[in-house]
């Protein structure tokens, strides 16, 4: 079992997650239980399921809990896409919180792979 506060991609995951919870505050009432719900679920799960993979007993288990967080991520980044199109994100919060969903997305990607290659070759 791995200590998941360690890993660098949910020290960034976790602080999107705070960026998002912060943004969403602005967000019109009507989008309370819609949207704003909607990206807190979706920014959360990230972490969540790397939390949660690093508490398996396996890599392969780890790696499957990765997969999820990254399927998270991309729904957030479309809710993001979204948020800005609605007028609820201006350009400039939407440039911040996609580019920190890219570097998230391309840690996540190179994490399960390097399992999965260890997993090969294991």
């Amino acid at each position: 079992m791995k200590d998941y506060k360690k890993f660098l991609v949910w020290q960034k995951a976790h602080q999107l997650t705070l960026e998002i919870y912060r943004v969403t505050k602005n967000f019109p009432k009507e989008e309370v239980y819609g949207l704003t719900s909607q990206m807190k679920r979706a920014a959360s799960s990230i972490p969540m399921n790397i939390a949660e993979g690093c508490g398996r007993n396996t890599d392969k288990d780890f790696a499957r809990f990765l997969v999820i967080s990254f399927g998270s991520a991309n729904e957030l980044e479309y809710q993001v896409i979204l948020s800005t199109d609605l007028g609820y994100l201006n350009q400039e919060q939407s440039t911040t919180l996609l580019t920190k969903l890219e570097e998230v997305k391309k840690m996540l990607n190179g994490l399960i792979k390097k399992i999965n290659n260890l997993n090969a070759e294991g």
